[in-house]
């Protein structure tokens, strides 16, 4: 991005509104840098007005221990190795004779000590992107340029353990050197002449690298959830109804090692909560002998649904969209066929349609890569490992369902609700739900971590985390309210149900526990409807006889005269509430 790019997307950022405040923490002169790095969150964040305030110069550490007690959005750290001694850098007058080399490197593991623990003195829940050192240090060690020295093998160790301190702090994040290097080579990063003239080492070209990291740490996409996959020459090399199943390959041995790489990235994608399923044109019997050997890297226990027949792929994977219960967007379909990309890309606008490259291993390797990207995640939560599992639990809840009077199948199912009123602001998973939640979303509002604390530091905020669980098994954590208690009012400014939970009037027991624990009146809620949020849209008309177009209230005598019987044990997890109720 050019300068002139960066300030076209500043100036059209929303005027009124909260901005969204980034503090710029580096020792040298930001400027292009800061006004990029605006215009990246800018771009990441379309609707909000991007506020980037910056240190002092020379004094990285001084910069970070004053975000103590502060509470801005977000914090940007752009370390170089000026900061961590003056002589490691090009403007700074101390020697560069051997006599100084153990007091520079002593000097700068104290510094990195020093920025270590201002990091972790950070408000919890402030976001904080690092980007180590990218420039080339000058030319001070003994040894020729090829060779490493002690002392620079001591400082990247220090820099090292300064980086896995930085990493532990929850909502913290670290740029990788190497993806850095592949946007930004590393003989077009410094800029000598502006580093002696200005103070700003970095050429253009580097600064909007650094931004656009930073950026992508800050404000991550959302990941994808699900993989669409095709078996013959691409979860595989052959055509297993010709060769036969003891015949198709993906291993070294047999010269397709591609397609072995492959099922490992999605037996990985399969162990961190992604949804893997096939859609095949082939012999189903067949297949699943395929599927069934021993040696196979991604275990079939681990795809669902399997669409394996002969009938158009658009099909089969809109089979699979409505057994997931998600959108095409938030899928990626991998078939080794132009044709078949083609067909399920017409038919689901949104799904990301790939091909997979069996004859070109550097294709293969950056497909791989493009893969993590979409799939990948800060962290991994514990509910991550129970989706798959509470999908098939929600193809056997629907099937029994459906065979069954839904009043007796639902009085049967020994339900339990649990409501966590205790769930700390820290817990990153009720906001990994807010944000990736779309079907039952009382507004589409996305928060970042900043404005998630802000909202919960009220000191009349309610927060509940919803979990469930009945005879089929358990669904982990699936909703979240978060609001505000105001004498007998409740206002939701929040609400969101994973799609996994329909039909188990989890919503309707949602709003009976407020109404009971507040003892209110009635609730108001911040809606607006969007073009995913239609089974919340429906919940609401069920309750008060018309879609509503935005805000509105729900008195508890129209709840009560239109919620059906509830069948769920409620449990309330707070040091106060400890409660088990009968079928109301």
């Amino acid at each position: 991005m050019k300068i002139s790019e960066a300030l076209k997307v500043l100036q059209s950022a929303p005027r009124s509104g909260e901005p969204f405040e980034t503090a710029l923490v580096c020792g040298f002169t930001p400027l292009h840098l800061e006004t990029l790095l605006g215009a990246r969150l800018q771009q990441r964040l379309s609707g909000r007005r991007i506020a980037v305030a910056k240190g002092l110069f020379g004094d990285t550490a001084g910069t970070l221990e004053s975000l103590r007690g502060a509470r801005p959005h977000a914090v940007a750290l752009a370390l170089e190795w000026q900061d961590l001694d003056p002589r490691l850098g090009f403007r700074a007058a101390g020697a560069w004779n051997p006599a100084a080399m153990a007091d520079i490197v002593t000097s700068a593991a104290r510094m990195l000590d020093r920025m270590g623990a201002a990091v972790e003195q950070i408000e919890s829940g402030v976001p904080v992107a690092c980007c180590l050192p990218t420039l080339p240090l000058p030319p001070l060690f003994h040894t020729p340029g090829w060779q490493s020295s002690e002392a620079c093998l001591l400082l990247e160790g220090s820099l090292n353990n300064f980086a896995l301190r930085v990493v532990r702090r929850q909502g913290a994040a670290v740029a990788d050197a190497v993806r850095l290097a592949q946007d930004s080579p590393l003989t077009a990063r410094f800029d000598l002449k502006s580093d002696l003239a200005s103070g700003l080492p970095y050429t253009l070209t580097h600064a909007d690298a650094v931004a656009e990291a930073l950026a992508l740490l800050l404000v991550p996409p959302a990941p994808k959830k699900g993989l669409v996959t095709d078996l013959d020459d691409t979860l595989w090399h052959g055509l297993v109804g010709e060769i036969g199943p003891e015949n198709v390959a993906w291993d070294l041995t047999s010269h397709h090692p591609v397609h072995g790489l492959y099922q490992k990235l999605l037996a990985s994608f399969a162990e961190e909560g992604v949804l893997i399923a096939v859609a095949s044109k082939n012999d189903a019997p067949v297949a699943a002998r395929a599927l069934a050997r021993p040696d196979i890297l991604l275990s079939p226990g681990k795809i669902y649904p399997l669409e394996v027949h002969w009938n158009p792929k658009s099909g089969s994977v809109g089979r699979i969209l409505n057994a997931w219960n998600i959108g095409a967007d938030s899928v990626v379909f991998v078939d080794d066929s132009p044709m078949e990309l083609a067909e399920v890309a017409a038919a689901h606008p949104g799904i990301e349609c790939v091909l997979f490259p069996k004859n070109d291993p550097v294709a293969c390797l950056a497909l791989l890569r493009r893969l993590r990207d979409w799939f990948g995640k800060p962290r991994i939560a514990g509910e991550d490992a129970l989706r798959l599992a509470s999908i098939r639990q929600g193809a056997a809840f629907r099937e029994v369902e459906s065979g069954t009077a839904a009043e007796a199948f639902l009085s049967q199912a020994d339900a339990t609700v649990t409501l966590d009123f205790a769930v700390p602001s820290s817990d990153m998973r009720t906001l990994e739900l807010v944000n990736k939640t779309n079907q039952f979303n009382l507004n589409g509002v996305r928060y970042t971590e900043g404005d998630w604390l802000r909202l919960l530091a009220n000191p009349n905020v309610i927060l509940a985390a919803v979990s469930y669980q009945d005879k089929f098994g358990p669904l982990g954590k699936i909703a979240v309210l978060a609001g505000r208690v105001d004498e007998n009012e409740i206002h939701v400014d929040s609400w969101v149900m994973s799609c996994r939970a329909f039909s188990r009037r989890i919503e309707h027991r949602c709003l009976q526990s407020l109404f009971d624990r507040c003892a209110a009146r009635e609730i108001i809620f911040d809606f607006r409807p969007t073009a995913k949020n239609g089974p919340l849209q429906e919940f609401f008309e069920s309750l008060t006889g018309s879609r509503p177009q935005g805000p509105f209230r729900l008195t508890r005598a129209q709840f009560e005269q239109k919620r059906p019987l509830l069948y769920h044990k409620i449990v309330e997890t707070e040091s106060t509430s400890w409660m088990t109720s009968q079928p109301a």
